[in-house]
């Protein structure tokens, strides 16, 4: 497949947790078994998808699969997400492609909240998630807005709290993270980080994939790392290096540390799998993908402003033309022909690590409005 990049981190998150299950041959018998009892028992199941979820014939797992994974982020009594990717696999289960959706993305919302009346709105997608405090309610609405902006049927779905995530480099001591030009923290502490390589604690870490206002220099709009982007690229990072470190830890090796692993993910990840399904059959039968290997796509969009401010707007024309494709694509498992014919959609690894963008770059005032 054309275009293979560094995935978004959920997408790592997902092939990991994935690959965290598979029982080491050659160990005890016993050992193996409560492996396998503790992977497919610490992930608490949610029902992510209700109505909206496609057949899967977990006897015999083929693709192509999609699976919508969510990021969260848990604050006070309320669960938030502005984090939306579409996982697609294909039909042999061996090449995988990732669509990150917008948080800004203008998109009809089917309940905007009390204060539209619980009715329908155009708003950015983010809007989605935040209609409410109660979280059942507010996933639901995200999911049927991505069903009706996209048409596509997923089989699985995941959510994950990042930054408890994060709480794994407690594990491991430190992760390696690049930024491509030195940033200034804008959380309160006025903490610098430099341009290039260097290793970070926990506390650290999170600061820094945190940060999404600071890329704003000229080069980050030549890249497509502005704003949001570059946080994505700064999370993309910090999971590559958490998985180099836990590998060379030997956690996907040994049983005990295994163990350790999962328990600290269980509440940190849920999964929605389909009936009789489990993660450990998901992990043996997604054992062909490499995480390195994963095509990593924009959707067809540019920054214009809107009545709610500055978004991401599918234009009419060639860009609409473009998402629909995608969808399409998607749905019908010909992800290689429309990467072919859109390149400028797929996003390539730079020298940093970082994803850059192959399609047309906008100025900073283009893209603040």
């Amino acid at each position: 497949m054309a275009g293979k990049s560094g995935a978004p981190w959920w997408a790592h998150l997902m092939m990991y947790a994935g690959g965290l299950t598979l029982v080491v041959a050659g160990g005890a018998a016993a050992v193996a078994q409560i492996a396998l009892n503790t992977a497919n028992n610490a992930i608490e199941p949610e029902d992510i998808l209700g109505d909206n979820r496609a057949e899967m014939d977990v006897e015999n797992i083929e693709g192509p699969l999609n699976i919508l994974v969510l990021g969260v982020d848990k604050q006070g009594g309320s669960t938030r997400s502005d984090t939306m990717i579409m996982v697609h696999i294909n039909e042999d289960l061996t090449d995988v492609s990732m669509v990150s959706l917008p948080r800004d993305l203008y998109v009809e919302i089917p309940d905007c909240g009390p204060d539209w009346g619980n009715n329908t709105c155009m708003q950015k997608l983010n809007h989605a998630a935040s209609i409410s405090d109660d979280w059942d309610v507010t996933r639901a609405n995200v999911v049927e807005t991505i069903y009706n902006l996209t048409g596509v049927e997923f089989h699985m779905g995941a959510t994950v709290d990042f930054e408890g995530f994060m709480d794994l480099v407690d594990l491991v001591g430190s992760v390696e993270l690049c930024p491509w030009h030195e940033i200034t923290s804008i959380h309160g502490d006025n903490r610098v980080f430099p341009e290039g390589c260097n290793d970070y604690n926990k506390e650290e870490a999170l600061d820094l994939i945190r940060q999404r206002y600071p890329w704003d220099h000229p080069e980050d709009y030549e890249k497509g790392l502005w704003g949001d982007y570059g946080r994505q690229a700064m999370q993309q990072q910090a999971i590559k290096a958490l998985i180099t470190e836990l590998k060379a830890d030997g956690y996907h090796k040994d049983p005990t540390k295994l163990t350790e692993v999962l328990t600290g993910l269980g509440d940190k990840l849920t999964l929605d799998l389909p009936e009789g399904l489990t993660v450990t059959d998901l992990a043996v039968n997604l054992r062909d993908i490499n995480p390195g290997d994963i095509t990593s796509i924009r959707v067809p969009a540019t920054s214009q402003e809107t009545d709610v401010g500055s978004s991401e707007v599918i234009a009419e024309g060639e860009q609409q033309i473009a998402a629909d494709a995608l969808w399409d694509a998607l749905q019908d498992d010909t992800m290689d022909q429309w990467i072919a014919q859109y390149p400028e959609w797929v996003k390539q690894t730079g020298s940093t690590g970082a994803d850059t963008e192959t399609a047309p770059t906008e100025t900073a005032s283009e893209a603040t409005g």
